[in-house]
């Protein structure tokens, strides 16, 4: 069953990875770097300053644990512990993978940290912002899921990388918000 899984899981790679272009090379490349998203983390502080005032320390200190701890768990745990290589660094795969700029990553890649980092934010803040903004939930869910489908597209991790990494992003974020709940009804009783 599981060899099944795996065989399913490189081909859906295959073909993911195989809807290319020149432009998406270009789009998915930037959208894969961080720093592209600057803009997008500066309207989510101030979205969130702007809602939550009274507790923003704790706030913060909540959003960079979530982050912190799924990347920790992603990166340096499940990838070690796996040890699943990445399309592009494995050799039955040779030849069939399409990288953009020859970047490829560290050797192992799952779960994917990416996917991990952008779904536990979302599971943080929409768990915060319960009920408010429906607009600013789906910019929030449009980004996770391009930034984590961009690590396909760039041949660096396989579907199989995506979900797992954006599950274990969703359970952080969940309970890490759920956390800062519990602390803000003890500050706020009323």
């Amino acid at each position: 069953m599981l060899q099944i899984l795996k065989e399913f899981d490189v081909a859906l790679f295959l073909f993911l990875n195989k809807l290319h272009t020149p432009i998406f090379d270009v789009f998915f490349y930037w959208i894969s770097q961080k720093f592209f998203w600057i803009p997008l983390y500066v309207y989510l502080l101030w979205y969130l300053y702007k809602n939550e005032k009274t507790d923003i320390v704790a706030l913060l200190i909540g959003v960079v644990f979530t982050i912190t701890l799924s990347d920790q768990l992603s990166s340096t745990v499940l990838k070690n512990l796996v040890m699943r290589l990445r399309p592009c660094q494995d050799p039955d795969l040779a030849g069939l993978v399409h990288t953009v700029n020859g970047y490829c990553g560290g050797l192992y890649g799952f779960v994917s940290s990416h996917a991990a980092n952008s779904f536990s934010l979302l599971a943080f803040v929409l768990t915060i912002v319960r009920g408010r903004a429906w607009a600013f939930r789906y910019y929030l869910l449009i980004w996770a899921v391009l930034h984590s489908y961009s690590r396909i597209y760039l041949g660096v991790h396989y579907p199989a990388d995506i979900i797992c990494g954006a599950f274990l992003g969703l359970v952080v974020g969940y309970a890490i918000a759920k956390l800062y709940l519990y602390y803000k009804k003890l500050r706020h009783p009323y």
